[in-house]
């Protein structure tokens, strides 16, 4: 008898599609590629915005990582309820965000909650909330060094706002907190040149704040494809995030990072609408469509180019049609697995080529009780 392949499950022909499959036992494999190369649990601030779900924090805390970001509430929430000891909540709370933040943190003290800012607006407003409720709130500068997504481009803006986090009461200034998911330089030893280069100007930073009598406990750095890179700076700690299912894209394009795929959607054949073009179920509410087509790297065939997404249908053309008919099944890795992942309730959780479970994607709505 043939062994099957490490994606394939018994079965597999009775689960509906389209669905969404996680490997307990390859996202072990990450979580312990991840540890290697930080050097340990401490070094490490991951994300949890890719799989938001309970069981995959609980898998990360048994190494002994207690310090986690994360991008909403929601996210928040969900590593307050499996015990997590620090909370990042890495982007600025705005409105009604900055209450739901101090709610959380009312309902979890012996948890350690921080945010980022990156503006004196932002700072005055959740100094007045953390007051008001009598809750100190840990901040982290959020800075851009290239992104250009958020936060401030090093200079003195940021030796000046470290300042007024650090005398205003109820608030801990802590650190800056730095993503520089603008390198996907392919080369790794480009890429590490690349974001050394990055860094400097907040190493500077650092240094100047601290000849100034400030203490930065810590400096947040790189997410997936940059971490290893930054990894043999023991002054700061690391963050990645996909690593944890790891997708095509990121496993295409950087070889040099041992990861594996740990997420796996499974489609079918639905339609022939011509002779060498097949629809499949797997549209735009079952994966992730911002990016250029390929979005998936398809396991078990080599023969589809994808050439067009909808809604429901999932369109690509095929070298030998006389191959496949309506029905048969397709195991697909996404190129983009965050958004994919947030796009299901739940996942199955195989073991063994058998689902053995199903895990809730428990932080997929923004907002669960707070």
């Amino acid at each position: 008898m043939e062994t099957p392949a490490w994606y394939e499950v018994a079965g597999v022909e009775n689960i509906n599609t389209p669905c969404l499959l996680v490997f307990p036992e390859r996202i072990e494999h990450n979580i312990l590629e991840m540890l290697r190369i930080a050097g340990g649990p401490e070094r490490l601030r991951p994300h949890v915005k890719t799989y938001k779900m309970a069981e995959v924090i609980q898998m990360q805390r048994k190494h002994g990582i207690e310090s986690f970001k994360c991008a909403t509430i929601a996210e928040a929430e969900v590593l307050a309820d499996t015990g997590a000891k620090d909370i990042l909540l890495a982007m600025q709370p705005v409105g009604p965000n900055i209450s739901r933040l101090f709610d959380l943190a009312a309902q979890y003290p012996d948890l350690h909650f921080s945010c980022l800012v990156d503006n004196p607006k932002s700072v005055e407003e959740i100094a007045a909330a953390a007051q008001k409720r009598n809750l100190s709130l840990g901040v982290f500068i959020d800075i851009n060094n290239g992104m250009d997504r958020t936060g401030i481009v090093p200079g003195p803006e940021i030796i000046e706002l470290f300042g007024v986090i650090a005398n205003t009461p109820m608030l801990q200034a802590r650190g800056f907190h730095v993503y520089d998911g603008h390198l996907r330089i392919h080369d790794f030893e480009e890429r590490k040149r690349a974001c050394e280069a990055a860094l400097q100007p907040v190493f500077e930073l650092k240094t100047q704040l601290e000849s100034l009598g400030h203490k930065i406990e810590s400096v947040i750095v790189g997410g997936s494809p940059t971490f290893p890179a930054h990894a043999h700076h023991d002054a700061i700690v690391l963050s990645p995030g996909t690593v944890m299912l790891w997708d095509a894209g990121y496993g295409t394009k950087f070889p040099d990072m041992n990861f594996q795929y740990a997420a796996v959607l499974v489609t079918r054949l639905i339609s022939k609408p011509q002779k060498d073009r097949f629809c499949l179920d797997l549209g735009h509410k079952a994966l992730a469509s911002e990016m250029n087509f390929p979005r998936v790297e398809f396991l078990n065939t080599q023969d589809f180019e994808q050439i067009g997404q909808s809604e429901e249908h999932f369109v690509v053309s095929v070298k030998h049609p006389e191959n496949y008919e309506i029905g048969d099944m397709f195991y697909a890795v996404p190129m983009h697995v965050c958004p994919t992942v947030a796009k299901y309730p739940e996942v199955k959780v195989v073991e063994h080529s058998k689902i053995t479970n199903r895990w809730k994607v428990a932080a997929r709505d923004h907002k669960i009780t707070f």
